[in-house]
């Protein structure tokens, strides 16, 4: 999910979506821990997609906050 798509939802879908991708990345790392993963480059990139959801999760919350 690219940042315009994260940045036209809500703080209740946007943590939705944190809680979706920390599963998701808990399931990778279980598949990496019983040599089950053979991509391995997922994983980076479902840590860089919580990071992304996470900064956009605090902009939304800070936006809201000064308004």
């Amino acid at each position: 999910m690219n940042t315009t798509e994260l940045r036209q939802k809500d703080v209740a879908a946007l943590q939705a979506e944190v809680k979706e991708l920390q599963k998701a990345h808990f399931g990778l790392r279980m598949q990496k821990a019983t040599q089950q993963l053979s991509n391995t480059a997922t994983l980076r990139s479902t840590r860089r997609a919580i990071a992304r959801a996470k900064t956009i999760l605090a902009e939304t919350i800070v936006k809201q906050g000064a308004k």
